[in-house]
């Protein structure tokens, strides 16, 4: 059984709390949001403040996937407008570990996101530390891209490196991911899938996110 997280990235930006509402559906448990700061990836998204009005809009886990260059100065601001969880990228820090605690210290979970060629074996001593493991299945930076499918392989490594090792470490996948391929991330191991296009794109955003979220239970 995995959890569905739909994606605001693809959303009608110009009207995110009736997009929240719209998925706000059985099967759906978290809110992924993508923080992109034009540095880190070419876009600019969401800040903090958008944050927090969605907190107040629902109790819905909010998961804050920060694409930016300088994660120790966002950190504080996501947490206290509300996130659950809040990830960052090990291509953008030199002191990760320090970035974990820092997350931990601020009350929330901590991820951490791996672009597709970064290797699992940066994680290599600082696993315990965390709570998720983001994998991304496409290049950070745009929405609607096509899923790369060698990151898959990835997937079922990190799984038994998690069990291996005891811990409930979680994994995620994110990007290109829609009713043709959810099947086939959710086998290799992952236990929250992001979507965010397949949902958004298509003619009903609720009724989509509800039948990709049984899909996958």
């Amino acid at each position: 059984m995995a959890i569905l997280a739909p994606s605001l990235l693809s959303a009608d930006l110009s009207n995110l709390a009736g997009a929240l509402k719209e998925v706000s559906v059985e099967g759906v448990e978290m809110i992924h949001l993508d923080i992109m700061d034009g540095h880190f990836v070419p876009e600019i998204t969401f800040g903090s403040s958008t944050v927090y009005w969605l907190r107040q809009k629902t109790k819905l886990e909010l998961d804050c996937h920060l694409m930016v260059a300088n994660p120790e100065e966002q950190i504080p601001l996501f947490a206290k407008a509300g996130a659950d969880w809040i990830t960052i990228h090990a291509e953008c820090t030199y002191h990760l570990h320090r970035m974990l605690n820092y997350i931990h210290e601020l009350g929330c979970k901590a991820g951490v996101s791996l672009n597709p060629a970064t290797p699992l074996t940066n994680l290599a001593h600082i696993l315990s530390d965390i709570d998720l493991v983001l994998l991304m299945s496409v290049n950070p930076g745009y929405g609607g891209q096509k899923f790369i499918p060698s990151v898959l392989p990835k997937v079922v490594k990190m799984r038994e490196t998690i069990e291996a090792a005891g811990l409930d470490t979680k994994i995620q996948v994110d990007g290109g991911i829609d009713p043709a391929n959810i099947r086939e991330v959710v086998n290799a191991g992952t236990d929250i899938v992001v979507v965010g296009s397949a949902i958004f794109k298509s003619p009903d955003a609720g009724s989509t996110a509800a039948d990709l979220a049984k899909i996958i239970q």
